[in-house]
């Protein structure tokens, strides 16, 4: 029997994170055959090259597309997009999937949903129907949405905003998030072992912090991540950081965090990609999150942790109840609480809503039985 070709395209250490026990369930799948693509992040010596440890990981990948360019302006990044658009299309013409796998919101997901609906094949999408205010990455989920044929969605709320942009219920699927299965599924390191691959000591209180630029507002990245260090310095706490995406103004966070950490190594360190291993053993360690990225809304709550999440970037995502919302200028006040034994008694109480950790193999099932097309059905919601 020839099995059905399943082409996950990936751009961020994070992502891949995201994708891999998907990944995995699709490997032992009787039905669905692998194909890989890396690009983006991946490709980069400056993001750690990361693409080696998906090899590591022991999946094979099928082409490479090094689309990231040296500046990270907004002239840039419409660049890169155009560029692993070209790329992507002379790969899926000699892969020949039957379907395309994309995830979330960026911009070499949006290239690659592009490339697969010109050349019409089927795409499936992870993680739409959700909001963030702060950052363009909404406007790609939204659109990548409507190019999708199959959705999965990590709550039943964003299942039905997905549903009310016109796509048909039979082909919308409430799986949850795929990033909860890892912390099921890998062997999280034990604090020695994690300081050790680190060689870093986490003292507490310690944080993990990952900001990205919020590339709507009207701070520019530089004003963003300067008065964000200014208020960690203020709060007192060890802070493992970890690198911002390529995204506008990404790499600027990225200097500016590296020369901020030379003030006192001790207390603060920095890694460009931790891995999904190293990052939720992390997580599983450290006292708090602070910045603005996903996982804060996501990932933490299965660890119980206080997540200081920063501006605008993650907002409208519904949460646990284990976030503050802070603005700028607002990150001490919010530090101080996190760390506050009520609220910590508060977050050991918390039910992750995004999940338990069993989406994988829904969406590998999902994937093995459903019928392709690229032809869509507007459904308005008067027909409902």
């Amino acid at each position: 029997m020839t099995k059905r070709t399943v082409c996950v395209v990936t751009g961020t250490r994070a992502e891949y994170g995201i994708f891999y026990p998907v990944m995995k369930k699709i490997q032992t799948s009787k039905i669905l055959e692998l194909q890989l693509v890396a690009t983006t992040m991946h490709l980069s010596e400056e993001f750690g090259l990361t693409y080696k440890q998906i090899e590591k990981d022991g999946f094979s990948i099928d082409a490479k597309v090094e689309n990231l360019l040296a500046s990270d302006s907004k002239s840039s990044i419409a660049k890169s997009t155009g560029l692993a658009t070209m790329l992507l299309s002379d790969i899926f013409s000699r892969l020949q999937p039957d379907i395309v796998l994309v995830l979330g919101d960026r911009f070499e997901t949006h290239a690659a949903a592009t490339t697969a609906m010109l050349m019409n094949i089927p795409i499936a999408h992870i993680h739409g129907g959700e909001i963030t205010e702060g950052a363009v990455d909404e406007q790609i989920r939204h659109s990548i949405t409507k190019m999708a044929f199959l959705h999965f969605t990590s709550v039943p709320e964003y299942k039905d905003r997905v549903i009310q942009m016109g796509e048909s219920p039979e082909r919308v699927f409430c799986t949850g998030a795929p990033g909860l299965d890892n912390i099921l599924n890998l062997p999280l390191l034990d604090k020695i072992t994690l300081e050790q691959e680190l060689q870093w000591k986490i003292q507490s209180p310690t944080a993990l912090f990952t900001f990205h630029s919020e590339t709507l507002s009207s701070l520019d990245a530089k004003q963003q991540i300067d008065r964000v260090l200014h208020a960690v310095k203020k709060s007192d706490v060890n802070v493992l950081f970890t690198y911002a995406n390529a995204d506008d103004g990404g790499r600027l966070i990225n200097q500016t965090i590296e020369q901020f950490v030379l003030e006192n190594k001790e207390k603060y360190h920095i890694v460009k990609s931790l891995g999904q291993l190293k990052y939720l053993s992390a997580l599983k360690h450290v006292d708090l999150l602070i910045g603005n990225a996903s996982s804060g809304i996501v990932e933490a709550a299965s660890f119980y942790k206080p997540v200081v999440n920063i501006g605008d970037r993650q907002k409208g995502r519904l949460q646990s109840g284990n976030v503050i919302d802070c603005s700028i200028n607002a990150i001490s006040n919010a530090i101080d609480k996190a760390l506050s034994n009520g609220f910590k008694e508060k977050c050991s109480n918390v039910i992750n809503i995004y999940g338990e950790g069993k989406s994988a193999a829904s969406i590998v099932n999902i994937l093995e039985e459903s019928k392709l097309s690229v032809i869509k059905r507007f459904v308005d919601n008067k027909t409902l």
